[in-house]
């Protein structure tokens, strides 16, 4: 006979799942947007002089050497000012200026590294207004006696005999029309800071169609996106950059045309610059977040050594003699100078456009930043230029590019393509994203196996987290991936008052700081 289980054994008790006798089950948490690692500014792939600049300057500042670096490229195209291009192949030609992007949080020191590296800039800036001096001192007194002399010579022709008055007005017509023609050279500058696209207009009609435009700030992009006019202006910029035809209409004066216009751009800017500058109307449709060379280091904020090495003095001083040295002799240019390939340079340059060419299709790893990377092949043969006119400052435009300094430009070009993928992805990303990964980095450094809604926001930057509320997306999506539970509320015991803080649990994941 079977034995019969004794369900009296049983009587009282109630049914009990697993999950109550082994705790609450988690299932794997699924990654937020996974950030790549990101790679360092090839500071090897500049010319000795360059580098040795570049990192003394990183070290005594304990910046990224990604924000010298950046910078040095911008203060050679500002040097070379727009009058060398690149004889890419046939009729291929890019001209050496650039627009860069280093986005850093505030505190990391960005004037500093500015100021160090833009100095001999200004200094060769001083210079050439000093060497203008007499010759527009020169040309102010011709323009005065010439307009006297037209004004003598019309008052002559109003007042003379009726007989010669045909002679004399055509004397003072050709006195008048000599009296235009004399122009007097503008205040040499190389550098401007935050401008108005109209002011930019200027600059570049009053310096021969070339001005650079180097800032710690992004100002700029408030500017292009209407911050005076009330809408986005970005035309000069566009064509700054291209070199294509600028139209220049300034008060008083003839309409002005720059045939081969160069602008250089050399920024640092916060990270939420970046992401809103996609948000300009136009910016992404037109090309002009396509043309720079974004950059987005980690910053060395909290772990920065307190006594590091200074800049070595000959290092200071190589720097200062060979940029200074470049901007005064490419000054001198009118025309541009043609800076043609090696047969070898040209291979490594076909071999990189095949490489683009096979990335940029349906499907391809570059495709979703298409029109940036449409371009990075022109950036690597501008880059190429500056870095063979900073190998030979004093005669690069005599030879031509070697191949060695072509496959340098190309690594740098996959730096710049890395980083653009990143801050590309990060435009168009949901700014959630970005919250939670706060958040969950947070949770993960403290260790929390539950918190309230109110301890969280207590322990977070304002900065960050302004009001309570704005924690609700990152929560929300926090949930939707696994990494938090909300817990119910505890009963109302119907006294009235506040409601308690909603309470979370965190993956056992997070409380063992993995």
């Amino acid at each position: 006979m079977t034995a019969q289980p004794d369900t009296d054994l049983w009587a009282g008790f109630d049914a009990i799942t697993a999950e109550e006798v082994t705790g609450p089950v988690w299932d794997e948490p699924v990654p937020l947007g996974i950030r790549p690692d990101l790679p360092g500014f090839p500071v090897d792939a500049l010319p000795d002089w360059l580098a040795a600049m570049v990192a003394a300057v990183a070290e005594e500042t304990q910046t990224p050497a990604d924000l010298a670096g950046c910078l040095a490229l911008a203060v050679i195209a500002t040097a070379a000012g727009g009058r060398a291009v690149v004889c890419v192949r046939g009729r291929w030609r890019e001209p050496v200026n650039i627009y860069t992007a280093v986005a850093l949080d505030p505190g990391n020191r960005k004037s500093a590294v500015f100021s160090l590296m833009t100095e001999p800039l200004l200094a060769a800036e001083k210079t050439l207004m000093e060497l203008a001096g007499p010759v527009r001192a020169e040309a102010e007194t011709t323009a005065r006696l010439a307009k006297a002399a037209a004004d003598k010579a019309a008052a002559k022709a109003a007042n003379g005999d009726p007989s010669m008055r045909d002679q004399l007005t055509a004397d003072a017509i050709a006195l008048a029309q000599a009296a235009e023609e004399i122009t007097i050279p503008s205040k040499p500058q190389l550098v401007a800071d935050d401008v108005t696209p109209e002011n930019l207009a200027t600059l570049l009609a009053e310096q021969e169609g070339r001005i650079s435009v180097l800032s710690p700030e992004g100002g700029i992009f408030d500017i292009i996106a209407g911050r005076y006019s009330g809408a986005p202006n970005m035309e000069v910029f566009l064509k700054g950059h291209a070199g294509d035809m600028v139209r220049v209409n300034r008060q008083g004066r003839d309409a002005q045309h720059i045939d081969h216009p160069a602008v250089t751009m050399g920024l640092a800017v916060q990270p939420e610059v970046l992401e809103s500058i996609g948000q300009i109307k136009g910016a992404d449709g037109r090309g002009l977040l396509a043309r720079f060379l974004y950059a987005q280091p980690e910053s060395l904020v909290g772990r920065r050594n307190l006594t590091p090495d200074l800049i070595p003095d000959d290092v200071a001083e190589t720097y200062t003699r060979r940029l200074g040295g470049l901007a005064m002799a490419m000054n001198g240019w009118t025309d541009p100078a043609l800076l043609t390939l090696t047969p070898e340079a040209d291979a490594v340059m076909l071999a990189y456009q095949k490489v683009t060419e096979s990335r940029i299709g349906k499907g391809g790893p570059l495709a979703a930043i298409v029109k940036w990377a449409s371009k990075r092949d022109g950036a690597v043969a501008r880059i190429a230029g500056l870095l063979h006119l900073a190998t030979h400052p004093e005669n690069g435009w005599t030879r031509p590019i070697e191949a060695t300094t072509l496959s340098a430009a190309t690594r740098l070009g996959d730096y710049f393509t890395a980083h653009a993928q990143h801050v590309f992805d990060a435009m168009s990303a949901d700014p959630a994203q970005e919250a939670a990964h706060q958040v969950l980095t947070h949770l993960r450094d403290s260790r929390s196996a539950t918190f309230t809604k109110r301890e969280l926001f207590r322990q977070l930057s304002r900065g960050d987290f302004p009001a309570m509320a704005d924690l609700d997306p990152a929560l929300a999506l926090l949930e939707e991936h696994g990494w938090l539970r909300q817990q119910p509320p505890p009963p109302r015991t119907g006294r009235g008052g506040r409601p308690p803080s909603p309470r979370y649990e965190t993956h056992p994941r997070l409380a063992q700081g993995v």
